[in-house]
Parts: C-alpha cells; sequence; structure tokens
C-alpha cells in the first residue's frame, strides 16, 4: 500500500513586516563597522539577491508550539482522520519555543509534545518527539514517518514543520531582514488515497561544513548582550548548496526510475530566490536541459521569506489547495521535495502526488 500524504495545513501569520520597514535600522558589518552604503540601497540589493518583499512575523502572544499546532488542526481535518488514532506526532524546528522578548529557548517539553497537549489527543500511544535537522528538518521527519509506517510500527504520523526566527535574529546584521514565522503540517498514511513516497536521500556534511550555520553575538560591540543569533557565511552557503543538492536531487530521482520528463514541480527549501534557482537550473544541467521548465518551482518567498522548516510544508499546502496563481498538482504527478541548511545537511524526496 503506498504511503503518502493524505492532508496538509499551514498557518501564516497575520502580521507583516515589509522591506522598508527596516529602513530606520542601524546594519553593522560582522566586526562592528558601519556598512559603507545607505539602508535603501542595502535593502534594494537584498531583495535582488533573496526575492523577498516582505516577510511574515507571530503575534507576542503565540509561538512555535502554537503555530505548529494551528497548522496540526488544518492538517488533520484535510485528511479527516480522528486525531486519537495518530501513532507519531514529529515537529521539526531549531529553537524550540522563544517566548517574544525573552533571550532563551524552551524545549521542555518538546514542541511535539505540546502540539499534542494543545490538540486533547488522550491516547498515550501517540508519540511525540521532535527532531532538530536545520531547514531540512520536515523533509527528514517525513522520511522518518514513512519508515514507522513502512516497519509496521504506525499507519498515521502527523509530521510538522514550524518555527519563529524572527525572535533569534541580530537587528545590527542584514541578514536579519530574511528570516519569518510560520508552520506546515501534513499527515502521513498507507492509504490507497495517499500519495506515494517513491525514493528519498539525506546526507550531512560536517568535515569543515558544520559551522556554516552558527550561533553568534550581536554586531554591535558597544553593548552589553551576552544573547546569541542565528549567523550564517552566505557566500558558503551558496556554493555549498549548488554543489550538493543538485546532485541529490538527481540520485532520488534516477533511483526512483521517474524520466525528467515526467516531473511536474519542485518544491525546494524557500531559502534564497537566487540560490533556489541556480539549484534547480545546475539540476537541469545534469540532464543536459538548459533550459528550466517555466512554472517548475513554485516560489513564495516574496511574500513571506525564509521560515526555515516551515517552507516546504507551507508551499506544498497552498500550491495543494490552488492558493497560489498558475500553480497546481494532480494526483498521480511526480514531484521533489529538496532542502539544505544547517549541519550541514540535504535531502530530498521523489513523491508522487
Amino acid at each position: 500500500m503506498p504511503i503518502g500524504i493524505t492532508g496538509t495545513g499551514s498557518y501564516l501569520p497575520s502580521e507583516i513586516t515589509k522591506n522598508e520597514d527596516f529602513e530606520s535600522h542601524e546594519f553593522l558589518n560582522s566586526d562592528g563597522t558601519i556598512i559603507n552604503a545607505p539602508n535603501p540601497v542595502i535593502i534594494k540589493k537584498f531583495k535582488a539577491i533573496t526575492g523577498i518583499s516582505e516577510r511574515r512575523y507571530a503575534k507576542k502572544e503565540h509561538n512555535t508550539s502554537d503555530l505548529a499546532f494551528f497548522a496540526s488542526e488544518k492538517a488533520i481535518k484535510d485528511a479527516g482522520i480522528d486525531k486519537e488514532t495518530l501513532d507519531y506526532i514529529i515537529v521539526a524546528h531549531n529553537f524550540g519555543d522563544v517566548t517574544y522578548g525573552k533571550p532563551q529557548g524552551d524545549t521542555l517539553p518538546s514542541l511535539a509534545t505540546r502540539v499534542k497537549h494543545k490538540l486533547g489527543i488522550k491516547n498515550p500511544r501517540c508519540v511525540a518527539y521532535d527532531i532538530l535537522f536545520g531547514c531540512p528538518g520536515w523533509v527528514q521527519a517525513m522520511i522518518q514517518a514513512q519508515a514507522f509506517i513502512k516497519s509496521g510500527m504506525a499507519k498515521k504520523c502527523l509530521v510538522i514543520g514550524a518555527e519563529t526566527l524572527s525572535r533569534i535574529v541580530d537587528k545590527y546584521d542584514r541578514d536579519s531582514m530574511i528570516y519569518s514565522d510560520g508552520a506546515g503540517a501534513a499527515i502521513v498514511e498507507d492509504n490507497t488515497n495517499a500519495g506515494e513516497i517513491l525514493f528519498h536521500d539525506s546526507a550531512t556534511y560536517a568535515n569543515g561544513e558544520a559551522n556554516y550555520l552558527f550561533f553568534g553575538k550581536t554586531y554591535n560591540k558597544e553593548i552589553e548582550d551576552d544573547n546569541l543569533y542565528i549567523k550564517m557565511f552566505g557566500r558558503k552557503i551558496y556554493e555549498f548548496a549548488l554543489t550538493n543538492v543538485p546532485v541529490a536531487m538527481k540520485h532520488c530521482l534516477d533511483s526512483a526510475n521517474i524520466p525528467i520528463k515526467n516531473l511536474k514541480k519542485i518544491f525546494i527549501h524557500q531559502a534564497n530566490e537566487k540560490m533556489d534557482e541556480a539549484i534547480v537550473e545546475r539540476f537541469f544541467k545534469l540532464y543536459d536541459i538548459n533550459e528550466v521548465p517555466k512554472g517548475i518551482m513554485p516560489m513564495i518567498i516574496e511574500e513571506f521569506g525564509n521560515s526555515s522548516v516551515a517552507t516546504i510544508p507551507t508551499l506544498y499546502d497552498l500550491v495543494n489547495k490552488n492558493q497560489i496563481d498558475n500553480q497546481h498538482i494532480n494526483k498521480g504527478d511526480v514531484v521533489i521535495f529538496a532542502s539544505v541548511g544547517a549541519g550541514m545537511n540535504i535531502n530530498a524526496i521523489v513523491y508522487r502526488v
């Protein structure tokens, strides 16, 4: 019996922060010096590279586990299942619940346990746990869910990606404009009405690449601040992604015995528009195809920013429910989920809708 997605849901916070809202910020270089360019120029260059015009931030009273809960309710309803029949709840995130205005992340109890509690699930056999795998966390959690079901240890899993990255950014770092908040969820089952995971591939590159994304101090050297914030070596990540992600995608597609001409969509982690475009271009060049098929890569980063583990399940949910102009999928279509992020981790899934 095929193992795949029977329901999806996403939650996008209502609070919108536009690029122009950063014009009054003081952006600094990593050594604390002032960037030699006015903010409108910095922001214009940022938009040209990342494609981001605005992003969503969670309301002050909401936390990551709340966003995960909101998305989960929608996925459970969409699948039409009894929540008490869930065998696993897997939540992919990176920083736990970071209460607004507080510097410390909270993972006790796990976010998955908090989601189970919010859902009101009484069944103790519904096992809830978290996964930390950088931005590819939701894709990796999907792989784990399939393994549980394939082994006979489960029949239904709730797989969630949720994050509130806006609460762990350094406001003096221009990269802070990249990050956003959100959540996406999917119900995975062995069900004749489900799609099917055809093949998957994962890898961790930690021999020199481990710290491309890391926790670091604020760029403002003149203030006393012992808090740590998300930091990255953007150029190294870009080069790493271009080298490794297309190869992983090709390995998956070839191993699934799917001709490239039959691939309908690529759901790639919404990290950076230019990087994602370059990854997909290089992927097709591995098949000696120089022109990427029009519309094969849906993008929502311009409007929603980079919400890490939430980007792929959110993107898939929106396309699945025809909420993105000129983007839709049909039963039987073959798609790829692909991601790259802290670790450095990469993964991909070939999926038949």
